[in-house]
């Protein structure tokens, strides 16, 4: 290669800063299994951040007394309208009820990023247990329930009883976010880190999602043991 085609050659763009983050504010934010200790708590944070959140339920009524109780300007609805009215819709909803509540919501979910924080667990008497699905986990299995939707993973290890304390004003813990697009793991992590005190963390492809599931019975046993309401910080990050 001579010097005048070394010249000619395009120079490379610089490397993305991961920590240049999509503005999420606007988007509104459906939470499915909204009424649930999970769904209640992320709902809770989500608009005391500022962010516009409708809580979903198969029963309307039930999510609408829900959404009354938390305050902050939350709405419920069904599960459908929910997901209809949602630009990000979490899916929190109970492992048992995770692959029928979602097939019935295909065609309100096309088109969403979805964000799946479903543990598949067991649990007996020598305490909680990882299942695995199937599909790999239960973010895998979402992605093959809903083939026109953007699957993603993330708010798996958050305390309920944290997340709905209005005496705490910082969550000190870091979301791990998986997916396969890039702009939507973006897009997931962003609104993690609306909450106070929290990051969100890009942590692998969607294929990753079953240790990250399956982590939560170890912080059950932590939580037990040390009477705490453990999270997890990702170090030299």
């Amino acid at each position: 290669m001579t010097s005048t085609d070394s010249a000619q050659q395009p120079a490379k763009a610089p490397a993305k800063d991961p920590w240049d983050l999509p503005d999420v504010s606007g988007l509104v934010v459906g939470v499915l299994g909204g009424t649930g200790p999970q769904g209640k708590g992320l709902a809770y944070r989500l608009a005391r951040a500022g962010q516009q959140v409708i809580i979903g339920s198969r029963a309307a009524e039930r999510a609408q007394a829900a959404a009354g109780e938390l305050g902050g300007g939350i709405e419920g609805a069904d599960n459908a309208e929910t997901a209809r009215r949602s630009d990000i819709v979490i899916v929190a909803v109970p492992w048992d009820g995770h692959g029928k509540t979602l097939e019935s919501l295909r065609e309100e979910l096309a088109g969403k990023l979805v964000v799946d924080c479903v543990n598949p667990l067991g649990f007996d008497k020598q305490g909680a247990y990882a299942l695995r699905p199937e599909e790999g986990s239960a973010a895998q299995q979402a992605a093959a329930l809903l083939p026109d939707s953007r699957v993603t993973a993330a708010f798996h290890h958050l305390s309920a009883v944290l997340l709905q304390d209005p005496q705490i004003d910082e969550i000190d813990t870091d979301v791990m976010v998986l997916g396969d697009v890039r702009a939507d793991v973006e897009t997931v992590q962003a609104l993690a880190g609306r909450i106070p005190g929290m990051r969100g963390i890009y942590a692998g492809r969607l294929r990753n999602a079953h240790q990250v599931e399956s982590l939560v019975a170890n912080l059950i046993s932590v939580n037990r043991r040390y009477k705490a309401h453990a999270g997890l910080r990702v170090t030299d990050v």
